[in-house]
């Protein structure tokens, strides 16, 4: 698969949704791991990420302007153990709680399909880094619906075992903007990531659309320690 490049991806779609990266930086040291949230609707918009925990959660910048918290108030991030969860939905706590009682990430993933938002039908993209003993490897999931069929769930997984230093993989719920919105479609796409957390911040948040982008998160994890730094970014302060 040819690299492409998250700037120009990003810069050249008005409206890529919610996105996922994943990956190792270029030295081979650290684990990599963001998302972002963009929104249409002024339900959608009106949204921060704050941290919980060793997580995050999306969190009402204004609260009498929140209309309808399900779909958009959720935790995207929750740390089991050596194992990172992100996700574009409540589906991270389906997973955390099915891979505490000792299932697999996609057997977690199995009691969930795409979101119930017709006529949209916005895939549930999910992923996990796992980091156990100073070898790191991650998964990323998409669950949507057959062609914006509803009767029809089509799910993949996609599995990355020792990962290439200076690499990542993108996911994201939609083509591009349109009504209804189209999912994504085919594998993840490979990135390049930096080694420095703050650029690779900054390149990501700066390449989003500006009107459309509401938060990112970023987060390094040292392979050999599990100790890790984050970033988040908030376009309502």
């Amino acid at each position: 698969m040819e690299f492409v490049s998250i700037e120009k991806e990003l810069k050249e779609n008005t409206y890529p949704g919610r996105g996922i990266v994943l990956g190792k930086t270029p030295d081979g040291s650290k684990a990599v791991a963001a998302y972002f949230i963009m929104g249409r609707s002024n339900n959608s918009r009106n949204r921060v990420f704050v941290e919980e925990g060793e997580g995050i959660r999306t969190q009402a910048f204004d609260p009498s302007k929140l209309e309808d918290p399900s779909l958009i108030i959720y935790a995207p991030v929750r740390v089991l153990g050596n194992k990172t969860i992100v996700t574009n939905g409540d589906q991270t706590d389906t997973i955390y709680e099915g891979m505490d009682c000792q299932l697999t990430f996609e057997q977690s993933l199995r009691s969930r399909e795409f979101e119930p938002d017709a006529p949209n039908y916005t895939p549930r993209i999910s992923g996990i880094l796992h980091i156990e003993k100073g070898n790191y490897n991650y998964a990323m999931s998409i669950l949507k619906s057959d062609n914006q069929r509803p009767e029809s769930c089509c799910r993949y997984t996609f599995a990355y075992e020792n990962p290439i230093a200076g690499e990542g993989h993108f996911i994201h719920t939609y083509r591009c903007d349109g009504n209804p919105l189209p999912s994504f479609e085919g594998e993840p796409k490979r990135i390049a990531v930096l080694d420095d957390l703050d650029a690779f911040t900054k390149l990501l948040w700066e390449s989003l659309n500006e009107e459309n982008k509401v938060s990112l998160f970023v987060r390094y994890i040292d392979i050999a320690t599990g100790a890790y730094e984050t970033r988040i970014v908030n376009k309502n302060r």
